[in-house]
């Protein structure tokens, strides 16, 4: 299958990964918008599984957006500190909070102008929250993303905007968000960054960086 275009290999990855991974979903817990953009705030530089056992305290102290606009920052600072850069990240989400309520009456937006005006939200969390919560068309790119699309010779790019552009014109829309998920399992599972599983790989069959 190596003169299969970009295009055909990536469908073809779609519906490989979409029948290995059928649940697709980020696997930060979170009930309201505003804890998803908190928890992912939080996973920069951590891993979900730890952030899931700081929110699960954090949403327990704070229990709306108000009450995170209301933050004691050096309370805020100590919750949040096994995230690591605790001090930016603890400004980020009271700030954000802040904005909420007074520009968006406490809504998340749902649109990728207007979230990336909140404090620390880049094009990669506003994708996820556009796609998880909003249900729309977005490419989240993270490190597991542009390796693996990277080795299946989607796009040449390094930089996250530039892999997002070019990956955006082989997603079908409706499948983008989910598809994204599950490349990060699949990038945790098997295309592992040092040792890539190729001869357990799905996608061996078309992916031209196997080496078995």
């Amino acid at each position: 299958m190596a003169d299969m275009t970009k295009k055909e290999r990536t469908l073809k990855a779609v519906a490989v990964l979409k029948e290995r991974y059928p649940e697709a979903a980020c696997s930060l817990v979170y009930d309201e918008p505003y804890q998803l953009m908190i928890a992912v705030r939080l996973s920069a530089q951590c891993t979900d599984a730890r952030v899931n056992i700081v929110t699960k305290t954090l949403f327990q102290k704070y229990t709306s957006l108000q009450a995170f606009a209301n933050a004691n920052i050096a309370e805020l600072e100590e919750i949040v500190k096994p995230c690591g850069f605790y001090h930016m990240k603890a400004k980020s989400i009271k700030e954000a909070s802040e904005r909420l309520l007074n520009e968006f009456n406490g809504v998340l937006p749902d649109n990728m102008d207007d979230l990336l005006t909140l404090s620390g939200i880049g094009r990669k969390t506003a994708n996820l929250l556009l796609g998880d919560v909003y249900h729309k068309p977005a490419v989240v790119v993270d490190t597991h993303f542009i390796r693996i699309t990277g080795r299946l010779g989607l796009t040449k790019e390094k930089e996250p905007e530039k892999v997002e552009k070019d990956l955006k014109k082989l997603l079908p829309p409706e499948e983008s968000s989910d598809f994204c998920h599950r490349v990060v399992q699949f990038g945790r599972d098997i295309c592992k960054a040092r040792k890539p599983l190729c001869s357990e790989c799905p996608l061996k069959e078309f992916c031209p960086s196997v080496s078995l």
